[in-house]
């Protein structure tokens, strides 16, 4: 019995240790999701003024464009997967990888090559360790991703896009990411960002209302080289929403999952108090049986 007692009292330590350690962790992701929250929000007027600027050339001038037109010459997909860089994060992970390998399975079945992009070490891992071969990967800023990344990732999709060599080039560009609805909720999504659709289907009806309110614009030197200005700052602004809502998602997850690990630690040290108890109580009940057993044989002999 006092080894089950001493078995148990380690448990209770141990778990102690890792409930510290899981309460420390639910407190960082708490100090840390205000600010994802809000960058991940504050963009939103920016967003608005760069569509609406788009949507003003669109009405007065000629939307074709390379970004917009469908690439038929090549059958390569470019996937962007954002992931954590850390584990300690519930589903978050583990979810948007399922969405990945369900999008690459579906381009595979339509005759279409994907072309793997990676943001997140858990990406990464889980991709190289499948022997899946993976055009280019980011790591280390996954809950906060600086801007020079933001960039990167961006640059890296338009080149991509838009070079001219079939064999090098990809028709449509996608990404898989957490989009951040509030602190219990956040929603796996596939967005297709290439070839790019300038007014998304959520903000017709309010940019149909406001094209009244425009004046007639004179572009200069012509709407082409406005584009061409408008349309990069477009699909690199919308790459920024993805991540900083993925960013956002990553803490909330983890924020949620430490929480319940550390309520579950205090039930497995509350379970192995009680264990421990029962063997003490019983390790006591044995050795005042042998004591009354022994004084009975003495007082027998």
């Amino acid at each position: 019995m006092g080894g089950k007692q001493r078995i148990y009292k380690q448990r209770i330590r141990s778990t102690q240790t890792l409930k510290k350690v899981f309460r420390a962790m639910e407190l960082i992701a708490a100090s840390r999701i205000g600010k994802a929250r809000d960058k991940a929000t504050s963009g939103a007027p920016y967003e608005k003024a760069l569509t609406q600027a788009v949507a003003a050339v669109a009405l007065h001038g000629d939307l074709e464009h390379p970004l917009t037109s469908e690439r038929t010459d090549t059958n390569r997909v470019a996937v962007l997967t954002v992931t954590s860089d850390r584990g300690m994060a519930g589903a978050y992970s583990s979810t948007i990888l399922r969405e990945t390998e369900r999008l690459m399975n579906r381009l595979t079945d339509a005759g279409k090559e994907p072309v793997l992009f990676t943001a997140g070490r858990r990406g990464a891992s889980h991709f190289r360790f499948r022997n899946r071969e993976i055009y280019r990967a980011w790591e280390g800023e996954s809950d906060a991703p600086t801007e020079d990344t933001i960039i990167e990732i961006a640059a890296s999709l338009l080149e991509l896009f838009l070079e001219e060599d079939p064999q090098k080039a990809v028709g449509e560009v996608y990404i898989v990411f957490t989009r951040f609805k509030n602190m219990v909720s956040q929603v796996p999504e596939v967005r297709q960002m290439l070839p790019l659709t300038v007014v998304d289907s959520a903000d017709t009806e309010e940019t149909d209302d406001e094209a009244e309110l425009f004046p007639e614009y004179e572009f200069e030197p012509n709407e082409g080289t406005v584009l061409d200005a408008l349309l990069p700052l477009y699909v690199e602004n919308r790459i920024r929403n993805a991540l900083l809502q993925a960013a956002a998602s990553e803490l909330a997850s983890r924020q949620q999952a430490m929480h319940t690990a550390t309520e579950n630690a205090e039930d497995l040290i509350t379970n192995y108090t009680r264990l421990a108890n029962s063997a003490r109580q019983a390790e006591i009940t044995q050795e005042i049986s042998e004591i009354v057993s022994g004084a009975d044989a003495l007082a027998n002999g």
